[in-house]
């Protein structure tokens, strides 16, 4: 069994064929979705919520996230983050993202993106939802991840909410300080891309119950399908690749995976797939994944 735990199923690149995209991730083994809700921005923002109340048969299950991505954190207003946190309490919302920093792009800018970014982790926090992080630093610098780590470990942690460090491009260091504070690490199709070292050093180093698999769908299409559109059928090749990493299998990686997005969110697993060897960890639990 496989959970796709970040995908932006709402994007026009799926448009022509959502339903038959859907039924091939769940003939691949996908039980579940996290659709990921900040869409193009303010006038989107409940685009993951539509897609959760879909529950079509011979679907993956489809939960929602609510937020406003750092690119289009120049767009936000105070009517977005009323309906925000309205939206946060729909049934099917299970977490607040993606937020963060974006200083590779610069779509918006820094100071907005960091004033956006903290009255969204206030806004999370009340609504009790953890967090989903955009990360990505300026070329060859880190200074995104020294921001966004020092925000969250002051404005965030003391909550004990935790998070998911979303399409994780960072140094095993940065990870290391998240899990500290309670998040879990989420690896993408780009874990697949060979000169993409500091990631599979992550990949193969951090503790087997604290990672999730994710595709970022239709953005980073893995290995052997590199420079299509990706979907949540290829999240098999993120534990493919993780389980070559790690030295154990890749169904071993995609059940840990699963397991350990139904345990940090509370979800009721959707198979009954027997316990196969325990993870290879001693790490603790979490608190109970690029445009």
């Amino acid at each position: 069994m496989l959970v796709d735990s970040h995908a932006h199923l709402e994007m026009p690149q799926f448009d022509a064929d959502r339903d038959a995209m859907l039924a091939r991730a769940r003939q691949a083994g996908v039980e579940t979705v996290v659709a990921i809700g900040s869409g193009t921005g303010p006038g989107s923002l409940d685009c993951a919520i539509q897609l959760a109340n879909r529950e079509k048969a011979g679907e993956p299950r489809i939960y929602a996230t609510v937020g406003i991505h750092p690119h289009e954190a120049r767009l936000a207003t105070d009517a977005d983050f009323e309906e925000l946190s309205a939206l946060a309490r729909n049934p099917k919302v299970i977490a607040w993202g993606e937020i963060g920093l974006d200083y590779f792009y610069d779509h918006s800018p820094r100071e907005v993106q960091r004033s956006v970014f903290l009255k969204q982790l206030e806004l999370a926090q009340t609504a009790k939802l953890p967090v989903v992080i955009h990360c990505r630093p300026s070329a060859d610098s880190q200074n995104a991840w020294d921001e966004c780590l020092a925000i969250l470990a002051e404005q965030w942690a003391p909550s004990g909410l935790g998070g998911i460090l979303h399409c994780f491009t960072g140094l095993v260091e940065h990870a290391r300080r998240a899990l500290d504070m309670g998040f879990m690490i989420s690896f993408a199709g780009n874990v697949t891309f060979p000169k993409a070292r500091n990631i599979r050093d992550a990949a193969r180093e951090l503790p087997l119950d604290r990672i999730f698999i994710e595709t970022d769908s239709p953005f980073l299409a893995p290995v052997p399908h590199r420079g299509k559109r990706n979907e949540p059928a290829f999240v098999r090749e993120a534990a493919r690749q993780i389980g070559e990493l790690r030295g154990i299998a890749a169904e071993e990686v995609a059940f840990h995976t699963a397991q350990n997005v139904y345990r940090f969110f509370n979800l009721t697993p959707t198979s009954n797939a027997e316990t196969p060897i325990p993870a290879q960890s001693g790490a603790r639990q979490g608190n109970l994944l690029d445009r």
